[in-house]
């Protein structure tokens, strides 16, 4: 059966012509813009795109922030034929970029008014590129760019010569297994690999996904998300499309800082039934709500901690136990409701039903901070190479540390490193297959065959699943800590663990590549430091900071406040201070926050060695008193 992106959206159009679409905020007003009313725009952006000379099967480059312009542009590509490279915003023209542009023969390109620039540096070393559109009206453009709306009455004259039905030729003719996006991942290796997604993996996930959320054509969300994030794509505006519901994105600023600050405003103003987050923005809430609470004084403080455990008492960490006793509690949730939380809910709009985290492992205190304020937090799970869902714990389904159940159809298995399909219950390598995988990498038939074999995609991430049918994701299956005698272990829940509960830490990245002990690398938090009284102009001040670095990982030893959540073996017993963060810029960071563990061992190799000798042991070994150092 033919089930393209364009029949979703011609399907939705016709179902629901008038209801809300899309939705975004210029200076103080929202505007709204109606199924039919897109179609109106999509339909004279492609044939625009069509007289600018796209050819069915052409790559184009979409480079902004979220906003309608975005979804119309990617739409309208398809009705053109084209492909869509979707673009991070936070990439840096000088590389990243530009290896983007030109190994996914790039022809058109389509940016914001903010982006341009980095479009303008690199466009003389695009051989392939043809036109650059720009959804900003400028005071100049350049031979090869030209305004959006130019393009629009382009497309409008077409329209009106040789019909809709003559335009609609290029679209009809697209089929299932044609491609939609070419989607670079920030991988470990040293260039990124374009993930190949076909109309169909992007329709089939979107059914996926729907067979555990029930949405329909009354929702409303917020994206606050990059829309070139695999994960904000289909679940922010696919599934949403296919309902006939409502999207809405975050307001741009001039900065980035100001489009950040706008996001609690919009999410009262559109107040949306549910929110894709990631961990940094759900901590980002969270401290908001408790610095909220804090000004109200001590008696709202008492309460709110009161509050808090009652619902988290009466909630549980899942809801496939049955409640017991706990029933007896739901009188006073009742009351807190009503007291407290309903007031804290509206900062979130009022009608948010919960939020989706996906990207990073969620932490559980986190899941159970918002489980007991009235908002759950359900993790999930998946990768672009699936389109991206696999799983995701729902309303109606839902144990937190767990990524949920499978959404369906969709097949899992386990396997260890020969690719031998593990019992349930046993840890392995996540593997899947289902109409959501993707169609290969770009140009990479090396990796393609590395990574899909007989229909299977094999995902590197680490897992295992329960006999209730939860898919519980433990790290990367690739970056285990190995010790001396061939014992594995997870890093990532003891790293997260460390961020969490050590103030003095900032990042964490363990290491042990078959040692008797494990080493830490540690960007430290100097601001925190500095306020803990240490002076970290002074060699003193610096012995005594390290110490206290340490002093916190103990913590976490035999006879320590977090004692027994990790065995002793995999906790660090030496570490390595580091000058500068883990961050994208210096692509040990990756797109969706993650470490990029390949490139940190590489530009560490040094420090990694020399902490595993006599002197790199001491805590206040030379090279740590440098790094931090002021």
């Amino acid at each position: 059966m033919k089930r393209t992106i364009i029949d979703v959206f011609e399907n939705s159009v016709a179902k629901y012509p008038d209801n809300t679409f899309l939705m975004e905020k210029v200076g103080k007003d929202w505007t709204k813009t109606t199924y039919k009313q897109a179609q109106e725009q999509v339909y004279q952006l492609g044939a625009g795109f069509q007289t600018l000379g796209v050819k069915k099967g052409d790559n184009m480059a979409l480079l902004s922030e979220g906003r309608n312009l975005w979804i119309v542009s990617e739409l309208a590509m398809f009705y053109a034929g084209g492909v869509n490279v979707p673009l991070s915003i936070k990439l840096e023209e000088s590389n990243d970029l530009l290896f983007r542009l030109q190994h996914g023969d790039v022809k058109f390109i389509i940016t914001s008014g903010q982006q341009l620039k980095k479009i303008r540096l690199i466009a003389d070393k695009l051989d392939q590129l043809q036109k650059v559109i720009v959804l900003d009206q400028q005071t100049e453009y350049r031979p090869n760019e030209i305004y959006v709306g130019d393009v629009m009455l382009m497309g409008a004259n077409l329209l009106e010569k040789a019909g809709i039905e003559k335009f609609r030729e290029v679209a009809e003719s697209i089929s299932n297994d044609d491609l939609a996006t070419i989607t670079y991942t920030s991988g470990t290796t040293a260039d990124p690999k374009g993930v190949c997604l076909t109309h169909r993996n992007y329709t089939a996930n979107v059914e996926q996904c729907l067979s555990r959320v029930p949405i329909d054509h009354t929702w409303r969300t917020l994206i606050i998300l990059p829309l070139d994030h695999c994960f904000a794509h289909v679940v922010g505006f696919y599934v949403m499309m296919m309902k006939g519901a409502s999207v809405a994105t975050v307001q741009v600023g001039r900065t980035p800082m100001e489009t950040l600050k706008n996001i609690p405003v919009n999410i009262k103003e559109v107040r949306p039934h549910f929110i894709l987050c990631v961990p940094a923005l759900a901590k980002n809430f969270k401290k908001s709500i408790e610095q909220g609470i804090s000004k109200q004084g001590k008696l709202a403080e008492r309460l709110f901690s009161t509050g808090q455990k009652i619902r988290q008492s009466y909630y549980g960490e899942s809801n496939m136990d049955g409640k017991g006793l706990r029933m007896l509690l739901k009188p006073l949730v009742t009351l807190f409701d009503k007291i407290l939380f309903n007031k804290v809910r509206e900062n979130f709009g009022g009608e948010l039903r919960f939020f989706i985290g996906g990207g990073a492992l969620l932490d559980k205190e986190l899941q159970k901070f918002y489980i007991g304020i009235g908002l759950p937090m359900f993790q999930g799970y998946g990768l672009s190479e699936a389109t991206p869902v696999i799983s995701t714990n729902t309303p109606d389904c839902y144990r937190f540390g767990s990524s949920g159940k499978l959404v369906e159809p969709l097949t899992v298995k386990i396997c260890d490193t020969e690719g031998k399909e593990l019992p349930t219950g046993e840890l392995g390598e996540i593997v899947v297959k289902g109409e959501n995988v993707m169609a290969g990498y770009w140009k990479n038939e090396t990796a393609t065959a590395e990574t899909i074999k007989d229909g299977w995609l094999y995902t590197s991430d680490l897992g295992y699943m329960t006999a209730e049918g939860l898919l519980y994701v433990k790290g990367r299956f690739k970056s285990l800590l190995i010790s001396s005698d061939g014992e594995k272990y997870s890093p990532e829940g003891i790293e997260e663990a460390l961020v969490e509960q050590c103030a003095t830490i900032d990042q964490v990245m363990l290491y042990n590549n078959q040692s008797p002990t494990t080493s830490a690398l540690i960007v430290p938090n100097k601001i925190e430091l500095k306020k803990m009284g240490f002076d970290l102009t002074t060699d003193t001040g610096c012995r005594e900071a390290l110490n206290a670095i340490v002093g916190e990982i103990a913590q976490f030893k035999k006879g320590g406040e977090y004692a027994d959540q990790f065995p002793d073996r995999w906790l660090p017993s030496s570490i390595a201070v580091l000058k500068e963060p883990f961050s994208e810029q210096n692509h040990m960071i990756n797109s969706t926050m993650k470490m990029v563990r390949g490139a940190i061992e590489k530009a560490y190799s040094d420090r990694l060695a020399y902490v595993y000798t006599t002197e790199g042991k001491r805590p206040d070994n030379e090279k740590n008193i440098e790094a931090l150092k002021e």
